[in-house]
């Protein structure tokens, strides 16, 4: 019977002879006929694959990612399983670097031999198939040529045979998806897997691969791969600017490789040259460019493998005025579903870091990057409507944080551009403050975008609205800018009112960091605007600052007048609250008077006017509490002075109030003093200045001087 075509390709079994290309013995089953020869087959091992890249030149630190991988490699030996790890950061950051580092130290662990592929992931063309890095790896494993199959399931189970029991390093380099990185992976227990890329690949971490994030390098690791390139003498001559270089790299190797490149080949140049340079944020990601080694370039390409609406919430999240945001306000930038999982596309991606459980941030330099594409692919309208949306979405969750905290206080009305999504609800005081706290940077920043872009109405609500938080946390420093924007923004808004309001803060804030002289002014202003548009209740709430400024200037007397003919104005106004606020500050002028019958009535009277308000005010009827146990130690009745105090402490610390927690230990360090307990005494000294000089009041100075001179030198306060 005659075989033609494909069939004269195939071994023949039939007979007394074997034709094609077997490895290993061959059976024949049935009946032999003729001789039977044997003949041996040529017996040479196929190489042992050296495909690692050369180790990195300059490779700096990185000791806690290497200690990872040492440790990963070590649990997998002790468990017997393969040890794969994939290394996750934005581009340029150093992964292959580290990779290579950590495989060249490794490498004599793997006596099989190293496998090597760059899987061109993001290299601006197609990404490398896996059939072809198959066909790559087979051959280096010795298959030859002619005999790698065609079909890749054919391809991975020839490449899992040949691999089951070889210790064998598999580097895959610049890998796109996890789909790319399954059929490269041997089985076998004693291989390890190294995957590099920027994509954080979370189906091979579901499938027991361990992630290792590569962060930018801190600055003093950062200066040292400086130093490395350029030499110590030239860092050392400015060792300032020598890290002000690297701060404007953000860490990032890449871009600190292409600085120390253009200081290398220009001996003459000082790194005070290259950092004038890279000053102009506008032009500093082109400035960071080199041949074949560009920070532009390499941002560039993970920008493209970005879907549409993951590139535009790219390009508007970087108008953020704020440092780090939360994931609620990206639903102000993009339609709500599309931007959670653009978010997570950007997380992945490396663009975007994540920094909490719902915190995210952009390396500096992508930053810049974003922000560029979004000024060369965005309208200026497009660019100015992403930004109000934001700083509009922050303004709502302030606004209903407000209401929570400050339930009584009069405020302006707002018209927001458009329904917002997503903004915070808060059912306590506690989650209220809590969330102000932590958007407080972003609400300041916020109303700073609001001014520079005129929205004066919106900035001056963004200044209003921090309000309960400055109240409660005080942050003067901050409060200081914040009330100077916010009267700014009312007399360009032309709203009179606004700018009564904000003169009176800015006038409060003075007097609490002691200068009196500008807090006075703002004061006297802020009545006369009030009276100016016949707000009696606006004047009234200015005089009674003014009557604390006089207070705080130890001119008592005329406080405590000041504060009488407030009492009779409230009274007749029927300010209920704004009587119990007065009431407070009376009995405290009167103690200082030494008028402490008088000073009790009317502490008494505050506690009724608080005592039914609904909603209730517990930080004002705390404060009474404060205010009364004062009297108790003017009088010397210190137990009972005692009892107050701590259970004003108690109440004001639920309340997370730095203030009145300061105020009430004040009291206490004092009665402890009078009794003799120094350490007691000590203790509460201590407290009281931690808390005033968190919130930066004036009073930290005056404890500080007073245990320096009881206990000898103090170190530093810290947070002032």
């Amino acid at each position: 019977m005659s075989r033609s075509g494909k069939d004269q390709d195939r071994p023949v079994y039939g007979g007394s002879t074997l034709s094609g290309s077997v490895s290993g013995g061959a059976v024949q089953a049935g009946v032999v006929h003729g001789g039977i020869a044997f003949h041996s087959a040529p017996s040479t091992p196929p190489p042992v694959p050296r495909q690692l890249l050369g180790a990195p030149a300059h490779f700096t630190d990185r000791a806690a990612e290497l200690a990872e991988l040492d440790e990963e490699l070590v649990e997998n030996r002790r468990e017997g399983t393969r040890m794969f790890a994939v290394l996750s950061g934005p581009g340029g950051v150093g992964k292959t670097a580290l990779a290579l580092h950590w495989a060249h130290t490794a490498r004599d662990r793997f006596t099989d031999g190293q496998l090597y592929v760059d899987l061109a992931g993001f290299s601006g063309s197609d990404p490398v198939p896996p059939e072809d890095a198959l066909g790559l790896f087979l051959r280096g494993l010795g298959v030859p040529s002619r005999e790698v199959p065609v079909e890749i399931a054919e391809q991975s189970a020839l490449y899992r045979s040949l691999t089951a029991d070889k210790k064998l390093l598999v580097l895959l380099d610049n890998a796109y998806s996890a789909a790319q990185v399954r059929p490269l992976a041997p089985n076998s227990p004693s291989s390890a897997v190294l995957v590099t890329s920027r994509n954080r690949l979370t189906g091979l971490v579901a499938e027991g691969a361990r992630l290792v994030d590569v962060g930018p390098l801190g600055n003093v690791s950062a200066v040292r791969l400086l130093t490395k390139v350029v030499g110590k003498r030239r860092v050392d001559d400015d060792p300032e600017r020598a890290e002000a270089l690297v701060d404007m790299c953000g860490g990032l190797p890449i871009a600190v490789r292409v600085a120390a490149a253009r200081l290398a080949s220009r001996p003459k140049w000082s790194v005070r040259k290259v950092v004038t340079e890279l000053s102009d944020e506008r032009s500093r990601l082109s400035m960071l460019s080199a041949p074949e080694l560009s920070v532009q370039t390499t941002f560039d390409l993970s920008y493209r493998a970005l879907r549409p609406t993951a590139a535009a919430l790219y390009r508007r999240l970087a108008l953020h005025p704020g440092q780090e945001f939360g994931a609620p306000v990206v639903a102000s930038v993009l339609e709500k579903d599309a931007s959670r999982a653009s978010l997570e596309e950007l997380v992945d991606g490396n663009l975007v870091e994540s920094v909490g459980e719902s915190r995210y941030r952009f390396h500096d330099l992508l930053r810049l990057h974003a922000r560029n594409k979004a000024h060369t692919e965005d309208e200026v309208d497009e660019r100015a409507h992403a930004v109000r949306r934001m700083v509009e979405w922050y303004l709502g969750g302030a606004m209903a944080a407000d209401l929570v905290v400050t339930p009584h206080r009069r405020r302006q009305v707002y018209r927001f551009a458009a329904p917002l999504e997503d903004v915070p609800e808060f059912t306590d005081r506690e989650s209220a403050l809590a969330w102000l706290e932590e958007e407080r940077q972003n609400l300041i920043a916020c109303g700073r975008a609001a001014a520079e872009q005129g929205w004066w109405a919106l900035a001056w609500q963004l200044s209003d609205a921090l309000w309960p938080l400055l109240l409660h946390h005080k942050h003067y420093r901050d409060r200081l800018e914040v009330d100077r924007r916010g009267v700014d923004a009312a007399r360009r808004w032309g709203n009179k009112d606004a700018e009564a309001d904000m003169l009176k803060r800015l006038g409060m804030v003075c007097t609490t960091l002691g200068r009196f002289t500008e807090a006075e002014e703002h004061l006297r202003a802020s009545v006369a605007v009030a009276e100016e548009v016949g707000d009696r209740r606006g004047s009234a709430d200015a005089e009674e600052a003014l009557a604390l400024l006089h207070v705080a200037g130890g001119r008592l007397r005329e406080a405590v007048g000041l504060f009488e003919r407030l009492v009779r104005i409230n009274r007749e106004l029927g300010a209920r609250r704004n009587l119990g606020l007065t009431l407070i500050n009376l009995g405290k002028a009167l103690t200082g008077l030494g008028r402490t019958d008088e000073a009790l009535r009317a502490l008494v009277e505050a506690t009724e006017q608080f005592r039914d308000l609904e909603p209730p005010d517990p930080y004002n009827q705390a404060r009474v509490v404060v205010a009364q146990a004062a009297v108790h130690l003017r009088v010397d009745d210190l137990p009972l002075a005692d009892r107050t105090a701590r259970s004003a402490l108690e109440a004001l610390s639920a309340l997370g109030s730095k203030q009145g927690m300061a105020e009430s230990h004040h009291l206490l360090a004092e009665s402890a003093e009078r009794q003799g307990n120094t350490e007691e005494a000590a203790e509460h000294w201590q407290r009281a200045l931690r808390l005033y000089t968190d919130i930066g009041s004036s009073k930290a100075d005056g404890i500080a001087q007073r245990l320096h001179v009881d206990d000898g030198p103090q170190p530093p306060a810290h947070g002032g």
